[in-house]
């Protein structure tokens, strides 16, 4: 499958474009709406509702607790090697739609020096290069480190405006159905890495009606903003 509807680099903050087929694309997808999953149960339960639940015991009993489990602010610009460390990171809870990320090779603030980019509709995972010099965060909830190898009690639905899962820590592979989706505003994404390059894309596409998808367990993370809300069918 091509790749369709991904976010195009800004040097504007929080500004995304996103299109059916896009030729100027160079980060990864995106799309608009909002179709929040609700909690239930282990078994058959919702990646969203799981996201919120981790969310509200990292935040600990005091704010104190919370600052301490934190990796950094959800706002601010960052040096890599000095104010943050390479490696993968998570921001859930954002239900604004104004959590905006860069990664960037150096801090002219060019759109050159623009290596990826996202707009956050609930998680998001990003990981951060060796490499990279400038990592920046613009209204996003705090950012914590996450360990890549860690297991998980992957979930069977997902909420449609989710944003990033990872493949059997968060979700269960399998396939997927999405229903009701009536604006071709639902964007879906499966990724083999969560550095949102031009190959981190395995495969996405923005739907009308209704979305079917299989993620493969070898798939590193699926992405979903704007659908209708997902359940595994086999």
């Amino acid at each position: 499958m091509g790749i369709k509807g991904r976010l195009t680099l800004s040097a504007v903050v929080g500004v995304v474009v996103i299109g059916v087929v896009s030729a100027n694309a160079n980060t990864s997808g995106g799309g608009g709406g909002s179709d929040s999953g609700s909690a239930s149960s282990t078994k058959g339960s919702s990646a969203s509702a799981e996201h919120r639940t981790a969310a509200k015991k990292d935040s600990g009993p005091t704010e104190a607790a919370a600052k301490k489990k934190a990796a950094f602010d959800g706002d601010g610009d960052f040096q890599v090697g000095t104010d943050i460390k390479p490696g993968t990171y998570r921001t859930s809870g954002n239900t604004d739609g104004m959590c905006y990320w860069e990664r960037a090779e150096d801090a002219s603030g060019d759109t050159d020096s623009l290596l990826a980019n996202d707009n956050v509709s609930g998680t998001g995972y990003v990981t951060v290069e060796a490499t990279d010099k400038i990592f920046k965060s613009s209204g996003c909830k705090d950012w914590e480190s996450v360990d890549t190898k860690a297991q998980g009690s992957p979930a069977t639905k997902m909420a449609g405006d989710g944003g990033m899962f990872k493949v059997g820590v968060d979700i269960a592979p399998g396939t997927y159905r999405s229903t009701g989706n009536t604006d071709d505003m639902c964007y879906w994404e499966r990724a083999k890495d969560a550095e949102h390059g031009l190959d981190s894309i395995l495969a996405n596409d923005n739907v009308t009606g209704t979305a079917v998808v299989t993620i493969s367990a070898k798939d590193a993370y699926f992405k979903t903003t704007g659908c209708g809300n997902w359940k595994k069918t086999a």
